[in-house]
């Protein structure tokens, strides 16, 4: 897998991309930090506000809850993100992610001497094989995503059902070693936390400086165009279903870690907030644009607005009414920056025309 120069002009399938191209790219880079700049003023005018009201917000304690509330939203946002910069999206998140925690208890139940990173990449290998089932099914029947993958987070899900049988996996079936895991600090970092930054970092250079990482916004942008440009966009999709699915497999493990007592309803409802934190923090629902790092912002707000209102003891429903907001507003910016861009792009266009 080649690596493109980043700041040299990209090629995609061996063409050099054109004046107009490069300027799309630029002008929705430039927005794309702006988008994450304001992500970042509005995260910390919450804490700046909540802690007026409550002082105790920004103690270590509550810090540290809260950043291990977001690391799991955060690691499966990112995943989230690379299927929908191709103008797609996984239901199925949260039904991979109970399916994997559950498997994960039942391994260390039937072997207990099992080491936790054997149960690591057991329950990673387990997501991905969810991301094949998805992005096979995708492939071959060439069905929308939104439907397949509908129907996999009931599947998945009753699998998971059908495998529990009403049983409770409790935090005592499991190594102590493991349970440490979730709630183990480095430098008063939670490790959870720092996982998700290690998934946060990795995927985001890899969407901005692998020409494959690239060729998914151009997929999400046209997909008929990536076709004619020679991009095997069947073998993309395929490929990022995979690594959504092996992300939320990792998010699984450690939700395991976290809460230690396990059963079949682990993660239900959770694709939506996963949906929700991506789509907050910038990355287009229509495809095309997006960055790992405002999904992430995206999942820490979204995670601190809960807590917020709990500090400030307003209705739960305030926050899902809020977080609706910020969906409908994100929705809303992304198709103005969008008709904005294609604006000063015509512009440009006929001013070198004229030039010419």
């Amino acid at each position: 897998m080649s690596r493109t120069d980043a700041g040299a002009p990209e090629q995609i399938a061996g063409n050099a991309p054109t004046d107009p191209d490069r300027r799309r790219r630029g002008l929705t880079e430039r927005l794309l930090a702006v988008r994450e700049l304001s992500l970042l003023i509005a995260l910390g005018l919450l804490v700046l506000v909540t802690t007026l009201r409550n002082d105790r917000f920004l103690s270590g304690q509550s810090v540290k809850d809260l950043l291990l509330g977001c690391a799991i939203l955060v690691i499966l946002a990112v995943g989230q993100t690379l299927v929908i910069v191709t103008r797609n999206v996984d239901l199925s998140v949260g039904s991979i992610l109970g399916l994997v925690a559950f498997a994960t208890g039942s391994l260390f139940l039937s072997a207990p001497g099992t080491p936790w990173p054997v149960a690591l990449v057991v329950g990673v290998a387990l997501g991905a094989l969810c991301g094949v089932v998805n992005g096979g099914l995708i492939a071959v029947a060439r069905v929308p995503a939104l439907v397949i993958t509908l129907g996999t987070l009931y599947a998945f899900r009753g699998v998971d059902y059908y495998w529990a049988s009403g049983r409770q996996i409790n935090a005592a079936d499991m190594p102590p070693s493991f349970l440490r895991l979730g709630n183990q600090t480095v430098l008063g970092v939670p490790v959870l936390f720092l996982v998700a930054l290690v998934v946060v970092a990795a995927v985001g250079y890899y969407l901005r400086s692998y020409r494959s990482g690239r060729e998914l916004y151009a997929i999400g942008s046209e997909p008929a165009a990536a076709r004619l440009s020679g991009i095997p966009v069947g073998r993309r999709v395929f490929a990022v279903f995979v690594a959504n699915g092996a992300l939320a497999g990792l998010a699984g493990v450690l939700y395991a870690a976290r809460f230690g007592t396990l059963d079949a309803a682990a993660g239900s409802g959770l694709e939506l907030q996963v949906v929700a934190a991506a789509v907050v923090g910038g990355v287009a629902i229509f495809g095309g644009s997006g960055s790992a790092y405002g999904a992430a912002l995206g999942a820490v707000l979204l995670t601190t607005i809960g807590s917020s209102l709990a500090v400030l003891r307003i209705d739960p429903f305030w926050q899902q009414a809020v977080v609706g907001a910020l969906i409908l507003a994100a929705i809303g910016l992304d198709r103005l920056l969008a008709l904005r861009v294609a604006a000063r792009l015509r512009g440009r266009s006929a001013r070198d025309s004229s030039d010419a």
